[in-house]
Parts: C-alpha cells; sequence; structure tokens
C-alpha cells in the first residue's frame, strides 16, 4: 500500500505516542472524521494499525512497544483499572506487583492503604509507593531494564521463591482469545510464572487493547488466576471460558464511559 502524506504522518504519530484517535486526528490535519477513519481503516487492512475504539494503536508483531508510549496508552482506563483491582486488595496484607504500566496503575490505587507489604520487581512501582507510609516496599534484585524500570532474570526469579503472598497482581503484553497470557520477553516470563506460584490469589490486569494481540512467549492461562480486571467485555467464547474455569471478570470502564458491547 502506498501511504499518503497524511497517513504517513498518522502511521508516526501512532508510533511515537501508542494510539492516535479519531477525533485528534481530524481536528490535527483539518479533515472530516470520515475522512480519518477510512485512513485508519486503509492502514489497518495494510497490516499497519490495529484499530480499537476511538482510533487506532502500532500493529503489534515480535516486539513490545516502547514504555513511555505504552504508558500513554489507554491511560484513564487503565486508572480505572487499577482502582478496581486495589479495592479487591485489603489492608493488612502482602502482595506482588510486577512489571507494566497497569500493574503500576495499581500501585497508584494503593497510596491510601495500611499495612501492606509490597514486594515488586518493578522499579516504577517502588517509586509510586514510596508516599504510603503505610506500604512496606521489598525490591527484587536481578538485571535492570533500563527501558522501562523492570528487573528480570534468574536472580530476579529466585527472591520472588523465597515468599507466599496473599495477593499477585500481573499484567501481560497480549491476551490471547483462548485465555493464554503471553509476552515478548522469554525473562519476564518465567518471572511472572514464579510470581503465580507464590500467590495465594492471582489478578489480571489489562486493558482491551492487549485482547488479540500477538506474542510469541506464554505465562499461564487466565483458568488459573482468580479474576481479570478490564475496561472493555471479553469476546464471547472467551468469556464463556472464564465461566466454565471460575475466573472472575471484572469490568472496569473509565469514569462517565459505558463498557462497548
Amino acid at each position: 500500500m502506498a501511504l499518503s502524506i497524511r497517513q504517513n504522518e498518522i502511521l508516526e504519530l501512532a508510533r511515537a505516542e501508542g494510539r492516535v484517535l479519531v477525533e485528534d486526528l481530524a481536528q490535527r490535519f483539518d479533515v472530516t472524521l470520515q475522512t480519518i477513519r477510512r485512513d485508519l481503516g486503509e492502514m489497518a487492512g495494510a497490516g499497519l494499525l490495529d484499530r480499537v475504539h476511538g482510533g487506532a494503536v502500532p500493529r503489534a508483531g515480535a516486539v513490545n512497544l516502547g514504555y513511555e508510549a505504552r504508558r500513554r496508552m489507554n491511560a484513564e482506563a487503565k486508572a480505572a483499572i487499577g482502582a478496581a483491582c486495589a479495592a479487591e486488595i485489603p489492608d493488612n496484607c502482602s502482595l506482588i506487583l510486577n512489571l507494566g504500566t497497569t500493574t503500576e496503575a495499581v500501585a497508584r490505587a494503593l497510596i491510601h492503604h495500611s499495612n501492606i507489604t509490597v514486594i515488586t520487581n518493578n522499579m516504577n512501582v517502588a517509586n509510586i509507593l514510596l508516599a504510603n507510609p503505610g506500604c512496606e516496599i521489598m525490591v527484587t534484585g536481578g538485571t535492570l531494564r533500563r527501558s522501562d524500570g523492570g528487573l528480570v532474570g534468574e536472580l530476579t526469579t529466585q527472591f520472588f521463591e523465597q515468599f507466599k503472598v496473599d495477593y499477585a497482581v500481573i499484567g501481560t503484553s497480549a491476551l490471547d482469545h483462548d485465555g493464554d497470557l503471553l509476552d515478548f520477553d522469554l525473562a519476564e516470563v518465567r518471572v511472572s510464572r514464579a510470581i503465580l506460584r507464590q500467590a495465594r490469589r492471582a489478578f489480571l490486569v489489562t486493558d482491551h487493547s492487549k485482547i488479540g494481540r500477538p506474542a510469541p512467549a506464554r505465562i499461564a492461562s487466565l483458568s488459573e488466576l482468580d479474576a481479570i480486571f478490564t475496561d472493555q467485555p471479553l469476546p464471547q467464547d472467551l468469556h464463556r471460558h472464564c465461566t466454565e474455569w471460575h475466573t472472575e471478570v471484572r469490568l472496569c470502564p473509565p469514569a462517565g464511559q459505558i463498557a462497548d458491547t
């Protein structure tokens, strides 16, 4: 597909920001909403973008998006997911938070919890929770990924294996329609598996853009988790599987929005 000048600029914006919105693009290029939707549809057909509610995101392949782009994507949805998940976590408990911008949203929602112990391999989570005097923070060892502040590797896995916590809250890079949680980094996958083994209850926090996205490495199945917190309804087949697995599906649309059906 030969892209127009406008479509090239849209693609560059999507790759830089992690997401583009129809209304913003229409204003930016001074064209109609229908024109932008047609552009995005053509680019999605060419395999360059994936359409999401209200806009589009770069087509995922073998490489994950950059951290800053991921942090900005669906920020309101992640905040709603984080608040809903944190509401299920009581005071006076222990939990693990792993890597991901949505687990960081959970950390922000835990600021007012008291007498909690948080074990994490996410430097961003640790820095967020510094503001909570009622939170004991334990940070794993491991190899630091400068791209996102994550600690990974065998030392990280061994550290987590020393604990048995009340809750694990994990994110994922992708969620297959068969319920498999997927990632791009095998070192991170090993850490996530260890986290799930060491928790009495396990929650997945993920926005709808991860559903159906490809990634090469398998972490676990939703059947192994107690609940998924997300902002849009799951595909019917996946929702049926969750019902069969007794995995609770918690919908957490941003304030003022109704989840798509």
